[in-house]
């Protein structure tokens, strides 16, 4: 078996995790903006739009014709295995890069240590 037989069928961040990623980084992005950065449908976007928000990791208002999202921070991962960080602990790896005030944006984006951001 080759190495790229045996990664095809999985990867390491969920499309849930990409969509959260995406709208870290832009709480006002287009539906079709994460879909397209994603590489997902309008559709498959929409659903976990509305995932997350039952799930209560996301909330959004209306601002005219534009949803603005806001990443519910404080939130603690749902799966048994991934107890103890927050919502904003993993966002702030997952949105980190290079340069000294990316960091700062990236903690910002996701309101470390509070409820939303």
């Amino acid at each position: 078996m080759t190495d790229r037989a045996a990664g095809q069928g999985w990867t390491f961040l969920t499309s849930h995790a990409r969509v959260l990623v995406q709208i870290a980084r832009d709480p006002g992005i287009r539906m079709r903006d994460i879909a397209s950065d994603c590489l997902l449908t309008d559709r498959a976007v929409q659903r976990i739009i509305a995932d997350l928000e039952a799930a209560g990791y996301l909330s959004h208002e209306r601002r005219g014709r534009v949803n603005h999202y806001q990443v519910i921070a404080g939130k603690q991962l749902r799966h048994p295995a991934d107890a103890g960080p927050t919502l904003a602990e993993l966002l702030a790896v997952l949105l980190r890069e290079s340069g000294p005030d990316k960091g700062e944006r990236a903690r910002r984006a996701v309101g470390e240590g509070g409820e939303g951001g």
